[in-house]
């Protein structure tokens, strides 16, 4: 399978847009990811991918915690922070941010921040697998969703 096929196959694929964060003793980091889904709801639990060469990997490892920050309608620009150069508290100057249960940032004007304790970590190719532990739900506005289609933004109502 060429890799580049593989990947414009997967741009068909529509997904929620999140920005990953984690916060504690090792600092604040985060990263944008499409690659987000629920396992099971006993315990509530979430699989995040993270590329394994995110300058913030280790942050996460050592906080032990994230937040799932689903991103909706008008929220692009914090998508793209979270995306591009920047990097460590730099990305945190765009949105508010708060924290809930576990100490890792949570987006106060996400459509549903997700607070987790990170359970299991599985190595993957070129991407860390996170199996998080919901502590804690926010639910935000349901204006609409943010969505990542063709390699471009949608709004989803």
């Amino acid at each position: 399978m060429d890799k580049q096929e593989f990947r414009g196959g997967m741009s068909r694929l529509a997904a929620a847009v999140n920005v990953i964060t984690t916060g504690g003793a090792a600092g604040r980091a985060g990263f944008t990811a499409s690659a987000v889904t629920s396992v099971t709801d006993e315990p509530p639990t979430l699989l995040v991918c993270m590329n394994r060469n995110f300058s913030g990997a280790e942050a996460f490892a050592a906080n032990g915690v994230l937040c799932v920050n689903t991103l909706g309608a008008g929220q692009e620009d914090i998508s793209n922070t979270f995306a591009g150069r920047m990097s460590g508290e730099e990305r945190f100057s765009v949105g508010e941010w708060e924290t809930m249960t576990t100490g890792a940032p949570a987006l106060k004007e996400a459509a549903v921040s997700f607070d987790c304790e990170i359970r299991d970590v599985v190595e993957q190719g070129s991407h860390k697998v996170l199996f998080a532990e919901v502590k804690a739900v926010r639910l935000g506005s349901d204006a609409g969703g943010l969505v990542y289609f063709n390699r471009n933004y949608h709004l989803v109502r």
